[in-house]
């Protein structure tokens, strides 16, 4: 299949989105016409400049209110059309998209919308182009497929071929058996689009939340099954309406949407069989059994003091890297590397961001295989200088320009412990009873969170959790999960149009999106309370408001709510699962940790978010936090 996008996916002028899809590794282009009529100069010169950037122009859309129009509007549409052909020649395009009717004052009747489309093959072949008829989902005599199907079928005409988009189709949940059996050589053009599940007007939903395949909800692996069965190998476009991606750079969303399309049909491949020469076929999916270490990036000045904080913590010094300035921090399966070392990677995010979480390292069945799949889906591969006989990590650029690193066990890269660091010797060591991470929770700015969906989902094998909305003092939080199927990954994605939200705050203190707070894993919870008060941490204080409520809203033993209330512990129920939750107050720059207990417990306590970012706030508003 050859795949293509349209400029309206993306921002800025029509030259910035030709450089941004020539960048992202695409060879078509639909052109919206919204951009040629705002373009600086004629359509010759859109031409000269768009094959100078060895791109060609395989649609030329939409044309609008077409079919089945009275007299004297139907002379008047064709003339249009033959414009709109002159204007295609000058382009170097042969294919015009005819999208549904809509006015008030067309006509219904399907040999009617035919007659029409039959005499517009017959102006396009005169010119050499073709035609290509599409099904709105709002159209207002035709809004779905199986209709413009039959459209283009009783017009029989060589030049008059069908579009299928995605979202048309999957957004009114049409029967996806019928284009089986529509011949492949009358599809002439196949729009993707795919979009979260929403309760509104298909117009509203289509201009406005679009998404590339795999950042949504829609079925688009039943669409891709069904096309596939036709045998169609053409064109296939991506076609997105979004606000996000008007707002984001227009080179981000570019290779976003072919990362999108690589991944649509290498999956297609796996299901089905289908031969797909034009695409090479990717490595699988990274297995995932968790977070094997967190690199924080410190200075000098603030080193002593954050590894005084993670000794609180119950972690003890295990190890000091044998030719850097870095300490190795360990509790039951937590790794927590401290940089301060005044060269490299780590050094200069240092300086931009401050004491921050630089990198992440993923336990994973195959790390070179998954670094050579992230690099075929267009990620950034990282590598920097190591020393003699030290292990050399495979690693991609991560969220907010940070690493993520990968190790496995076949490769010898889990042997890190022992192979770059010198073992610390520490006597009498108790730990708080902290076990493993359970989450990491990223925060990002509100336009790039279907970016870094799609970066873990088109990477790794996790799946996602319907999107949750959060209720912050300052604002709406969007919050989405993604997780391995048993939980032993899970990240969570933040972000909001406010400015005013405790996630966008940190941004700003941060310069830049980031892991904004860690969940470690506790098997007794109030134990771990008790042991952190005694290293001197305080944990976040929770309103008496809070646990008054509980008392009533749950079966809890008073003397249980008042073990909860002393700890400043929060809690859920699900069913019989449960769930506790404590905070560490923030440390300078808006990074804290939390401490979680669960009993079968899958959620994060969505319930209690209110309640932590309300108590976050206050105590912000207080006093600026230098430490624990």
């Amino acid at each position: 299949m050859r795949t293509a996008i349209a400029t309206v996916c993306l921002s800025g002028t029509l030259t910035e989105k030709i450089e941004a899809i020539a960048a992202a590794q695409f060879k078509g282009v639909e052109i919206f016409e919204n951009d040629l009529l705002s373009f600086n100069g004629t359509p010759a010169d859109a031409r000269r400049m768009i094959e100078g950037f060895g791109l060609r122009t395989i649609t030329f859309q939409p044309f609008r209110d077409f079919e089945g129009m009275p007299e004297p509007q139907r002379s008047k549409v064709f003339a249009r059309a033959e414009r709109k052909f002159d204007v295609m020649q000058e382009l170097g395009c042969d294919l015009l998209m005819v999208c549904s009717n809509v006015s008030p004052d067309s006509l219904g009747g399907i040999d009617r919308a035919a007659a029409d489309f039959h005499e517009l093959g017959e102006r396009a072949t005169r010119r050499g182009m073709r035609v290509a008829f599409e099904a709105l989902s709002w159209g207002r005599h035709i809004h779905d497929y199986r209709d413009s199907w039959e459209v283009v079928r009783r017009a029989n005409h060589p030049a008059v071929g069908l579009v299928l988009d995605s979202f048309h189709v999957l957004a009114r949940n049409t029967d996806l058996s019928a284009i089986r059996s529509i011949p492949s050589d009358k599809i002439f053009l196949v729009q993707m689009a795919d979009a979260p599940r929403l309760d509104m007007d298909y117009l509203s939903w289509s201009r406005h939340y679009r998404c590339f395949p795999g950042q949504g909800d829609l079925p688009i692996d039943a669409f891709m099954d069904a096309l596939g069965a036709t045998g169609f190998n053409g064109l296939l476009s991506l076609e997105i309406f979004n606000d996000r991606f008007r707002a984001g750079s227009a080179r981000s969303v570019a290779i976003d949407g072919q990362r999108s399309l690589i991944v649509m049909l290498d999956e297609l491949r796996r299901r089905t069989g289908a031969a797909l020469p034009e695409h090479s076929v990717l490595p699988p999916k990274a297995t995932c059994s968790g977070v094997e270490f967190v690199e924080f990036a410190v200075d000098e000045r603030s080193a002593a003091g954050f590894e005084q904080i993670l000794a609180g913590l119950g972690f003890q010094k295990a190890g000091r890297h044998r030719s850097k300035s870095v300490t190795h921090w360990r509790q039951g399966d937590i790794n927590i590397v401290v940089n301060a070392d005044k060269e490299g990677f780590a050094h200069s995010f240092n300086i931009t961001h401050g004491t921050s979480v630089c990198a992440l390292a993923l336990r994973v069945g195959d790390a070179p295989g998954t670094v050579d799949r992230a690099v075929r889906l267009l990620d950034q591969p990282f590598q920097q200088p190591v020393g003699p006989g030290e292990l050399n990590i495979p690693a991609v650029r991560g969220l907010g320009g940070s690493l993520l690193y990968f190790v496995d066990h076949k490769s010898g890269l889990d042997r890190l412990w022992d192979v770059d660091f010198e073992p610390t010797e520490v006597r009498d060591f108790t730990g708080v009873g902290l076990t493993s991470v359970d989450h990491v929770s990223q925060s990002m700015h509100y336009e790039e969170m279907l970016t870094w969906l799609l970066f873990y989902n088109s990477l790794l094998d996790v799946r996602k959790a319907p999107v949750q909305v959060v209720i912050d003092p300052g604002g709406v939080v969007q919050s989405q999960a993604i997780e391995t199927r048993d939980g032993s990954l899970r990240l969570i994605l933040n972000a909001s149009q406010s400015q005013r939200t405790l996630s966008s705050r940190f941004l700003t203190e941060l310069f830049g999106s980031g892991v904004q707070h860690i969940a470690l894993a506790t098997g007794d919870i109030l134990e771990t309370a008790k042991r952190l008060k005694a290293n001197g941490i305080d944990l976040l204080p929770i309103p008496e408001n809070y646990y008054d409520d509980l008392e009533v809203r749950t079966d809890l033993a008073a003397e249980d709510v008042e073990r909860l209330r002393a700890s400043n512990i929060l809690y859920d129920r699900e069913g019989g699962a449960e769930y506790f939750q404590a905070y560490t107050k923030t440390l300078e720059g808006g990074f804290f940790f939390e401490i979680v207990e669960r009993r079968s417990y899958q959620g994060y306590g969505a319930v209690n978010a209110p309640i932590r970012l309300a108590s976050q706030t206050r105590l912000a508003a207080e006093a600026v936090p230098s430490g624990l």
